[in-house]
């Protein structure tokens, strides 16, 4: 039988993580104005259930819910395409709570970064929803302020990542940079992921050495293919600003749980995240890499840390 030992104070503030909080809410409406109001539905739906899963951990020990969890739900929600089916993304954040953060013992202890166990879980699982399912922009006046989600006739097979990976045309450098284009909720948009990203390093809330080291793995890794001729018709640009690599650069890498905690192993972190990306969207069967890239290195992070510790 469950018992819950329901505590006075009911959810734990932390300040850090309100703030990471704020830097997605902007990434959060353009998902609105871009894909309708749908996105918000899934969004809501998603931190409810990931606040429930948490509760039913916590509130067994007498302990609130922590402000990490809603943050964990954002990163989680804003990595799904508009058009995914509600109860995936219900098993999406309760794997990410229960089996991605709880089990290790619950906030601050969780090994691998819990939004990207649940997203590789439903990624995995459900491929062709997760892959094959994408919707444009809405078009009109008040965009998706103004409808649920994109017409049916807005379906492509496609993001810009897809096209490059195919070898077809992408986007105008505009549309990477604004978001007008198809893809996950939050993570068109290159210009909000850049200011959210800013003021997160701003605030000394993400290691700047991981975000740093990420782009540079990855911009090293790009020109050296480049140089032997594999993939030469895509920029280093159209690389960078399309899929989730700034997202997952600023919101995911940086995460100051997961991530490495030695300046020295920042740096090696991030580098071989960063490159590690590039080396999974060129050779693998999957068109992104970051998710993949993140969760191989958080499980280094241990010994990463204790190899480079003094240096």
């Amino acid at each position: 039988m469950l018992h819950l030992n329901i505590p006075r104070k009911r959810f734990f503030k932390q300040t850090p993580m309100i703030r990471v909080c704020y830097a997605l809410l902007p990434l959060l409406m353009a998902s609105i104005y871009f894909f309708g109001w749908r996105a918000f539905a899934l969004t809501l739906l998603v931190c409810l259930c990931g606040l429930v899963t948490e509760a039913l951990f916590t509130f067994r020990q007498g302990k609130p819910v922590s402000s990490a969890v809603l943050v964990t739900c954002l990163i989680f929600s804003l990595s799904l395409p508009p058009t995914l089916p509600y109860w995936m993304a219900v098993v999406g954040i309760v794997t990410a709570v229960a089996f991605g953060k709880m089990v290790f013992g619950g906030s601050g202890r969780n090994v691998f970064n819990p939004a990207m166990v649940g997203r590789c879980f439903i990624y995995i699982s459900f491929p062709v929803a997760m892959n094959n399912r994408w919707v444009e922009p809405v078009d009109g006046g008040f965009r998706g302020l103004a409808a649920w989600m994109p017409a049916a006739d807005a379906m492509t097979g496609a993001t810009a990542l897809i096209r490059l990976k195919e070898g077809g045309d992408i986007p105008p450098l505009d549309h990477l940079i604004i978001g007008n284009m198809a893809g996950s909720l939050g993570e068109t948009s290159a210009l909000l992921v850049l200011l959210g990203g800013a003021y997160l390093l701003y605030k000394k809330i993400a290691p700047w050495r991981l975000a740093a080291s990420c782009l540079t793995g990855a911009l090293i890794t790009v020109f050296i293919f480049r140089a032997g001729g594999v993939g030469a018709a895509a920029s280093p640009a159209a690389l960078l600003l399309s899929g989730s690599f700034l997202f997952g650069t600023l919101f995911v890498v940086t995460d100051p749980v997961s991530g490495a905690k030695t300046p020295a192993g920042q740096w090696i972190y991030g580098l071989a995240i960063g490159s590690l990306t590039m080396i999974l969207r060129f050779y693998s069967n999957f068109p992104e890499g970051m998710m993949f890239a993140v969760l191989l290195m958080n499980a280094f992070v241990p010994l990463l840390d204790l190899s480079v510790r003094g240096l």
